[in-house]
């Protein structure tokens, strides 16, 4: 059977293609949003909370409208946020949100108590947009399919902020040290965590504050990834670019460099190298992290 693309997971084929057309064919008065919608029901694709994955599945009908497979019907309205327009006509990038930069520095103790506060779906969103965007050299990208952000503050001040998503589905480091087979990867491949963004705001400076907020993310992610998901996770992930970083909070917060990437990202087609070498680097969220992973938990 034809394989047309790999999105998130799923093998598409003619097939599937041929059913999408029939389906826009079925339903010409439903928009983009709303065909996502027939089409999760259709294939009973959720999430395992039971929600549709309606976001993920309008990434895959896209992804095939891009690739001459399917014809979507068009646009029908602009995002009704204005901020949103703005964040579109600027490339996707949020727009900039006034916050006090008065610089913190000093010891983590002269802090004070610092809460960590998971923020998708809440009024600190957009901030968090924000700030990630004009702060990370990164700059700010909206996650698909599962994915947490979250804010630590102290008092009423943010100081640090983290970005966590479904891992990428082939990581060579990470499966080669986990030693599971690709039918277990591909089952359990949502029991990890991928860390794609943290930052600590720069005018802060107050040493050992990072490691101690990966530290603190990472004890509340499997309980946090619950309540959105429906399921917890067992490891977190993420790669740290050797040409601009050590690493050294990954490491002072108990991370393991597992290896290192090939330098060709997920979509790669060349078998060659078209980006930086990264260090891959690890961390069990619980003591039973492997058996859960391969299933045998």
């Amino acid at each position: 059977m034809e394989i047309l693309l790999r999105y998130r997971g799923r093998a598409v084929t003619a097939t599937d293609a041929h059913f999408i057309r029939t389906l826009i064919a079925a339903h010409p008065e439903q928009s983009r949003r709303a065909l996502s919608e027939t089409l999760c029901q259709a294939w009973d694709w959720r999430q395992e909370n039971g929600a549709l994955r309606t976001m993920v599945c309008r990434g895959l009908m896209l992804a095939l409208a891009r690739a001459g497979h399917i014809t979507l019907p068009p646009v029908r309205r602009q995002p009704p946020n204005p901020l949103g327009v703005r964040a579109r006509l600027a490339h996707g990038a949020p727009a900039p949100l006034a916050i006090d930069t008065t610089p913190l520095v000093g010891p983590l103790r002269g802090l004070g108590a610092l809460t960590v506060v998971s923020v998708r779906r809440t009024a600190a969103e957009a901030l968090f947009n924000s700030l990630m965007a004009a702060h990370h050299y990164l700059g700010y990208a909206q996650p698909v399919g599962e994915h947490l952000k979250v804010m630590v503050y102290a008092g009423t001040r943010p100081v640090a902020l983290g970005a966590w998503s479904s891992a990428p589905r082939h990581l060579g480091p990470r499966d080669r040290f986990l030693g599971w087979s690709p039918a277990v990867r591909r089952q359990n491949i949502a029991g990890i965590a991928y860390n794609t963004r943290f930052l600590i705001l720069p005018w802060v400076q107050v040493p050992h504050l990072a490691s101690h907020v990966l530290s603190r993310m990472t004890r509340a992610l499997p309980q946090a990834w619950q309540e959105a998901y429906g399921h917890p996770v067992y490891w977190a992930e993420t790669f740290v670019d050797t040409t601009r970083y050590r690493g050294t909070c990954y490491r002072a917060a108990n991370w393991r460099v597992l290896g290192q990437t090939q330098g060709r990202g997920k979509d790669d087609r060349t078998h060659r190298a078209n980006r930086s070498i990264k260090d891959v680097l690890g961390l069990p969220l619980c003591r039973d992290y492997r058996a859960r992973l391969l299933g045998v938990a």
